[in-house]
């Protein structure tokens, strides 16, 4: 008699392939689940996998648009980043896997949601976290939590012999000494070799992007359009045809940004972060289209954006929303507080950025702006008297320095010295 339906996080490799298996042994009907956010997969293949192995359904979710539109261009907007380095792609990616995955157990009559995340991992946090925010009476089955799942699974030899028991087919290539994840954002590698973080990471590991030093010799220009903080147009010539290409649909503009940062070795980066369950993790990252886009939208902010407002949101909304992505606290009412600061701030700004893609660079040439005011190159300049008059500093740096001159009063009163 069946113990229910179970919809599972299903990604065709050996681990949920195994829990698959294995819930099916517990007596549990299983949907198996995959969301499509960009990753090279053979979807066929893993659907005829998992319906050999034993599930009732497979359900594969596109959610490539939905994870441009209303996750990746926010955190272009926002400019968001976690621990100065890492721009959150895994990240990113789960509360719209989670929200699809939670979608379909919904539609297929499933009581429990099930992952293939690891005890020590900060996924296992973000999946939970989102799936009892959408629906909050659902059961999680966490076999990497349960003790009779990991006591019997110790090893990855436990979980070949099991897998050749129950006829699952597995990969005969040899298995890459590290992990991975992989959106259309970026892809992580952790874990394995990867663990000492004073080993230098084999150049085969990395899998999206050029090897800066195998890089093109000749640039890459592009244009970037924006309004109101997100990227609405990208234009290039191909470098091979030369050929101009323009392109406006979201998925086409950061597909392009992607695609032309790959080949020119932009993106690469190799981190040892905070994870939140508060271990050190050793990671390294391709991110090549946010590298390009956020760049760009950095550089705008500084030609459109006022200053108090770039102030206040550089210090609360991106720090703070940075971390509740990376802590996997989309679904929460902080987070919902945080997003609707996030447009306000964005308004104006509208206009286009220059850059250019070399050897793993990315160097901006120039930025414009049809129709925000607050760049004047007259009143900038210093060869001419407009704006102000020169003399209307002095009463700015005497009104300025009253605390200044009360501190070094007080400093002189205790008989002690400012030293540098």
């Amino acid at each position: 008699m069946s113990k229910g339906k179970v919809c599972l996080a299903y990604s065709g490799g050996l681990d949920t392939s195994v829990i698959l298996a294995w819930l099916l042994d517990q007596g549990y009907e299983v949907v198996a689940f995959m969301a499509n956010v960009g990753q090279e997969e053979d979807f066929d293949a893993a659907k005829e996998k998992a319906l050999k192995i034993g599930a009732c359904k497979f359900v594969c979710v596109d959610c490539r648009e939905d994870f441009v539109n209303d996750i990746l261009f926010p955190a272009v907007q926002v400019n968001a980043v976690y621990e100065d380095v890492y721009l959150l792609g895994t990240s990113l990616a789960r509360p719209v896997i989670a929200k699809a995955q939670i979608d379909v157990a919904k539609q297929e009559g499933c009581f429990a949601v099930s992952h293939g995340c690891t005890g020590k991992g900060n996924d296992q946090i973000r999946f939970e976290l989102s799936f009892y925010a959408l629906k909050p009476d659902v059961k999680c089955i966490t076999p990497w939590r349960m003790p009779e799942f990991f006591e019997r699974f110790a090893g990855r030899k436990d979980l070949l012999d099991y897998a050749a028991q129950k006829g699952i087919p597995v990969a005969q290539t040899k298995a890459k000494p590290w992990s991975t994840d992989e959106n259309q954002a970026h892809i992580s590698y952790e874990a394995g070799i990867l663990e000492d973080p004073d080993t230098t990471p084999p150049k085969d590991m990395w899998k999206l992007i050029v090897d800066p030093m195998d890089a093109p010799d000749q640039p890459q220009d592009l244009t970037i359009d924006f309004e109101r903080g997100l990227p609405v147009k990208l234009t290039y010539t191909d470098n091979k045809t030369s050929k101009e290409v323009s392109v406006t649909k979201p998925l086409d503009v950061f597909l392009a940004a992607s695609n032309l940062a790959r080949a020119n070795g932009v993106g690469r980066i190799d981190i040892v972060e905070d994870r939140y369950i508060n271990l050190k993790s050793r990671g390294c990252y391709e991110q090549a289209p946010l590298t390009v886009l956020r760049k760009a939208h950095v550089d705008l902010e500084g030609l459109t954006l006022d200053k108090e407002v770039r102030q206040l949101r550089d210090s609360f909304v991106t720090p703070n929303y940075s971390r509740l992505i990376y802590n996997g606290s989309y679904f929460t009412p902080e987070c919902e507080y945080i997003r609707s600061m996030i447009q306000p701030s964005q308004n104006s700004v509208n206009g286009t950025v220059r850059v250019r893609l070399y050897k793993g660079n990315v160097i901006i040439l120039g930025r414009s702006t049809k129709t925000e005011k607050l760049y004047d190159p007259t009143e900038s300049s210093m060869d001419e008297l407009t704006g102000f008059l020169p003399t209307d500093t002095t009463g700015f740096i005497a009104i300025q320095a009253i605390r200044i001159k009360k501190y070094g009063e007080s400093k002189k009163a205790k008989g002690e010295e400012l030293t540098l």
